[in-house]
């Protein structure tokens, strides 16, 4: 027999689709209140090296996501009721007034979240109220894998042999589908705070100008449509995947993903359907690929706790000779290393708030491997500034650069120069972000570092004045990725 009346809570699952909380709400209660609550542990902290908790870039890509899913719930009868402070407080208090029976929530995994879901079950029980969690991030449902979270496999391919062909992925939930009754509670209903709301000054705001992204499940909906059937980028997702200049070289689901403004489960399905009545290839495979690191990385934040986010990783190794230089690390996030990969990549992300897959694997090497600087303080920095944000895949990738990580290769080192002769072979990203380095010939862009005093005369271009020497001199280093 249905209760009365739930509350459902939407934390980083914005979309109405495929959202199995939404379904099981409606299925169990008369009438369910969306609720969303903008953590102030979010926006009124610093991590511990210092770097803001949420910047700019996430924030008003979660203000526009959750915009749109107001917009989207209002065309369905219901409002969402916005609040800001702590969840585990503002939920018993719409729980004790509206009298509600459940919340219900899609369950996260890492301590943070964890620590938030502890606080609010223990409020909720004074009051004879639980919380019942689903199921909202991963591509598959844990209880179909053919091991427990805990015995997952430590490294990537083997856990991907005992899953890819043997585990089924469901299909997406219809839950947008629905029927969605409009409550009877009488509620004070509060504006989405603004970015000025959550303490962003105008300087802040205004570096949202080279943004390409726009929150919500509309726009996620769009992009899917979009890069899939409309333009047939995914027939070649392979190929152009490792670009790193403009919207279209790789899919960038990541920022939907990492909100739950997109499902896993519905790329999947779009992807089956597009291999069905189109054509099937490894660039339609590598999606699922990359779905699949995806889920893996989250089995290891669930397997191994908060060591993913100390310094000796999920193998729990320490690599002491890694410092907290401070001194280097503002060079390096600030784009000024002397090496131009590096300092676009960096340049691009403090601009823009995204990097490359690419990008982020060469920065990381470089902070790692080449300035030995510890690579938590790296991690911290790209949860700051990365609108793509998600804590195991951010994590999961810094552990796996660092060699502290699920990777049977010790020293995950990239060479630099090798990769960008590679991936930006006539030097359009570098001279995208570095402009300075235009004046340059092409072969010239990647290394400016040699130039000779004569050369730098005939380009006009004076190392240590118009572009920085290279913090470090290490050209002949490392092998190609």
């Amino acid at each position: 027999m249905k209760k009365h009346r739930g509350l459902l809570w939407f934390r980083q699952d914005l979309r109405l689709h495929d959202n199995e909380a939404l379904r099981d709400g409606v299925l169990s209660v008369d009438e369910l209140v969306p609720v969303y609550i903008f953590d102030e542990r979010l926006y009124n902290a610093n991590t511990k090296f210092g770097f803001k908790k949420t910047d700019v870039f996430r924030a008003s890509f979660i203000i526009e996501s959750v915009k749109d899913l107001k917009k989207s719930l209002k065309e369905r009868g219901l409002d969402l009721i916005i609040r800001f402070g702590k969840p585990e407080e503002i939920l018993l208090e719409l729980a004790s007034e509206l009298k509600t029976s459940y919340v219900f929530c899609n369950r996260e995994r890492t301590q943070e979240e964890l620590d938030v879901q502890d606080a609010l079950e223990n409020n909720l029980w004074t009051i004879g109220q639980e919380v019942r969690y689903s199921r909202g991030k991963m591509l598959y449902y844990t209880a179909d894998l053919p091991f427990p979270v805990t015995h997952t496999p430590d490294k990537f391919s083997t856990f991907r042999k005992e899953v890819e062909k043997i585990v089924a992925i469901r299909e997406p939930l219809e839950s947008e589908l629905l029927e969605l009754r409009p409550t009877t509670a009488e509620i004070v209903l509060k504006e989405i705070p603004t970015l000025e709301d959550l303490g962003f000054s105008e300087s802040d705001i205004a570096r949202l100008n080279n943004v390409i992204f726009k929150g919500g499940e509309s726009e996620a909906l769009e992009r899917l449509q979009y890069y899939v059937w409309e333009s047939h980028l995914i027939a070649d997702y392979k190929n152009t995947r490792n670009g790193m200049l403009g919207k279209d070289y790789s899919s960038k689901f990541s920022v939907y993903l990492a909100h739950g403004c997109l499902s896993p489960k519905k790329i999947f399905s779009e992807v089956k359907k597009y291999e069905e009545t189109h054509q099937k290839n490894d660039s339609t495979y590598w999606i699922f690929f990359e779905l699949l690191w995806r889920d893996f990385f989250r089995l290891m934040g669930k397997k191994h706790g908060s060591n993913i986010f100390k310094r000796g990783g999920t193998k729990l190794v320490d690599r002491p000779e890694l410092k907290n230089n401070m001194d280097l690390f503002k060079l390096w996030s600030e784009g000024r290393t002397g090496v131009p990969l590096i300092d676009a990549n960096m340049r691009e992300l403090n601009t823009t708030g995204f990097m490359s897959n690419r990008g982020r694997q060469n920065v990381a090497s470089f902070l790692v491997n080449d300035l030995k600087i510890n690579w938590r303080i790296g991690a911290e920095y790209f949860e700051s500034l990365l609108i793509d944000y998600d804590p195991c895949s951010n994590y999961g990738n810094w552990n796996y650069v660092a060699g502290v990580g699920s990777d049977p290769r010790e020293n995950r080192y990239f060479n630099t120069t090798l990769q960008a002769k590679k991936y930006d072979q006539e030097g359009s990203y570098v001279m995208h972000w570095i402009p300075e380095l235009s004046k340059l010939p092409v072969h010239k862009v990647h290394e400016p570092f040699t130039l000779s005093e004569t050369e730098q005369i005939t380009y006009d271009f004076i190392l240590g004045k118009h572009y920085p020497r290279p913090i470090i001199r290490k050209p002949d280093m490392g092998v190609t990725h």
